[in-house]
């Protein structure tokens, strides 16, 4: 059975429910879904995790705090993994903490 892992993103204007691909290979079904925040990427994970998601990886825009929100959304059997960026090209040069 393949790994079920998604990948979540922040991006202005993003909308969970129709901003989301699934890439399914032999090995992995990864899941992408875009997010305009720290709120909306809580109720995505929890979403991901009720659909058998075992991996969530956050993109570089979730700073600490946003990926501890993330974390004590989901079941601490769900892997998170988090890209890192100390200033976000996509988020005018700033962390998500700064926004949200």
């Amino acid at each position: 059975m393949a790994l079920k892992a998604a990948f979540i993103f922040l991006a202005p204007g993003a909308q969970r429910q129709q901003h989301r691909h699934t890439i399914h290979t032999p090995e992995v079904d990864l899941t992408t879904v875009g997010v305009p925040n720290y709120d909306e990427a809580v109720i995505a994970a929890k979403e991901l995790v009720a659909e058998g998601i075992a991996a969530i990886e956050l993109c570089g825009g979730f700073g600490i705090e946003g990926t501890a929100k993330i974390k004590v959304a989901v079941p601490k059997q769900v892997a998170i993994g988090v890209v890192r960026f100390d200033h976000h090209p996509g988020l005018n040069h700033q962390s998500g903490d700064d926004l949200f």
